[in-house]
């Protein structure tokens, strides 16, 4: 990367192993990115409260404060992308969690290909995101004045105001989980696979766990269905993929 150094991404890799540091900082270094490192909980939530970096790279197990703790802490203040580091297949449900506030997950051991593919589109998620946020207030006042909603059946969403309505009621969803239901309800009747929502609503092209998609959906659906085990918005098609009903 031909990169200004204050033009730089800085990632903070927290993980107590130092080699896995050392890989990480190397591989991070090489794809042009600045690095900051931490090997405890507490440690880790001081720099990144201090020095603010674009993403973290946040192993679970951790001596001081663990990991799901530091993610919840950064999230308070910051908003930026939390990449979640994880020994353990099942703590998936707990990181993708809205009470923690991670972006994503990757379980050792991990291929330093695929890291480096989810470092960077959590970045350009974030990049494009900040973008979007940044617009002139002018802009932003004419696009408000635009009724910018899709409405499907009891499902409603203002994408001017990132607010989903399910029978009238507001209903507190996160960006990754709004970015889902706008992408299938976008197109209501129509199955979407996981491997498209992977794509298309966190960029990864051949990277990402499935399972990623799965535990989002079943988040959504605890916030916008009467019933769970019968939900009548957010479908599964067996075998395929979800779709929004069209009804």
């Amino acid at each position: 990367m031909n990169e200004n150094e204050e033009d730089k991404k800085v990632v903070l890799i927290v993980d107590d192993e130092q080699t896995i540091v050392d890989m990480l900082r190397y591989n991070l270094e090489k794809e042009g990115y600045k690095t900051l490192e931490a090997n405890d909980g507490e440690t880790a939530v001081a720099i990144a409260l201090e020095q603010k970096p674009n993403l973290v790279l946040l192993d679970i197990m951790l001596p001081k404060m663990d990991g799901l703790t530091v993610c919840k802490r950064i999230r308070q203040t910051l908003n930026i992308p939390i990449l979640m580091i994880s020994a353990k297949d099942e703590e998936i449900d707990k990181i993708l969690g809205l009470e923690l506030g991670a972006d994503d997950y990757i379980t050792k051991p991990f291929s330093v290909r695929e890291l480096m593919a989810r470092v960077k589109a959590n970045l350009r998620k974030a990049e494009i995101t900040a973008k979007k946020e940044e617009e002139p207030k002018e802009e932003k006042k004419q696009e408000e004045a635009k009724t910018n909603t899709i409405v499907v059946g009891d499902l409603s969403l203002d994408l001017n105001r990132f607010e989903v309505k399910v029978r009238g009621e507001v209903i507190d969803l996160t960006l990754r989980e709004f970015e889902v239901l706008k992408y299938l309800a976008n197109q209501p009747g129509q199955v979407v696979t996981r491997e498209v929502l992977l794509e298309k609503v966190w960029g990864y092209e051949y990277y990402g766990d499935i399972r990623t998609v799965d535990v989002t959906v079943r988040r959504i659906r605890e916030k916008i269905e009467k019933d769970t085990s019968n939900p009548k918005i957010l479908i599964t098609k067996r075998g395929v993929g979800y779709y929004i009903a069209s009804k």
